[in-house]
């Protein structure tokens, strides 16, 4: 009698809740002192509602971007690079809740909100046949300095998330960035005879060649930087881009 419960406690340990109670028997505790909380509203917020709470969810902007061909975030570039669609997942207003999501993601390393963008958008974008022939999804590169000094690229677990809902290859290193300064980018967007393509450069051309590309960035301001990347990758033999973004200011919507 007493080999029944042995056996049922045996087996238990085989189950993945049991070893990760005992491997975190603390986790209750730790929750009480560092609890997780919504970006939106700093509220609570259980595991299954990281980062931001079923409340804030509702109120997200939506840009509603990705089944609109000629949309407003597409004519930002007529005239000055060759894209072939675009697309957002939010609006991007000043003091809004996708600021403080892209500040945390940006500055404070809260990579589960790249991921959280990129199953949302990854969602639209697999309905979509805008988006069906895409072979690549390559990041704005961060200069190396940077990147050593932050620690992380902000765009890498968006990318990733991207990658793998849509079962396409992410190139991290695809584009490299050349120089480093925080007011270049303005410079560039209003010098219209400046060499764009000296900003960034290509790791290996030949991964691109023939490729169409997914050109991904966290928010997009003037598309001075994307301008630039777009310039960059239209120089690699029979290389097609599209873009897709987090957040766009709405004034690019309409």
């Amino acid at each position: 009698m007493r080999k029944r419960p042995l056996k049922l406690i045996e087996k238990m340990k085989t189950q993945p809740f049991f070893r990760k109670l005992v491997r975190d028997p603390f986790r209750d505790l730790f929750a009480v002192f560092f609890p997780d909380l919504c970006v939106g509203c700093h509220r609570h917020v259980c595991v299954h509602e990281k980062p931001i709470c079923v409340y804030c969810r509702h109120d997200l902007p939506f840009a509603a971007l990705t089944e609109k061909r000629g949309n407003a975030l597409e004519k930002t570039f007529y005239g000055r690079c060759s894209i072939q669609a675009a697309t957002a997942l939010f609006a991007f207003q000043k003091k809004g809740i996708v600021q403080q999501l892209i500040h945390q993601l940006k500055y404070q390393n809260r990579q589960e909100i790249g991921s959280f963008a990129g199953k949302l958008l990854s969602r639209e974008m697999v309905k979509s046949k805008r988006f069906e022939a895409l072979d690549l999804i390559v990041p704005v590169p961060l200069h190396p300095k940077k990147q050593k000094k932050r620690g992380y690229n902000q765009l890498t677990s968006f990318g990733e998330e991207l990658a793998k809902n849509m079962h396409k290859t992410y190139l991290e290193t695809g584009l490299i960035r050349k120089v480093h300064s925080a007011t270049q980018t303005q410079k560039i967007r209003n010098d219209r005879f400046d060499d764009l393509t000296s900003w960034f450069g290509v790791n290996r051309p030949s991964a691109l060649e023939d490729k169409h590309v997914l050109l991904i960035d966290d928010v997009i301001t003037t598309g001075a930087t994307l301008e630039a990347c777009c310039q960059t990758l239209s120089q690699i033999k029979n290389c097609r881009i599209s873009i897709a973004v987090i957040a766009c200011p709405t004034d690019k919507l309409f």
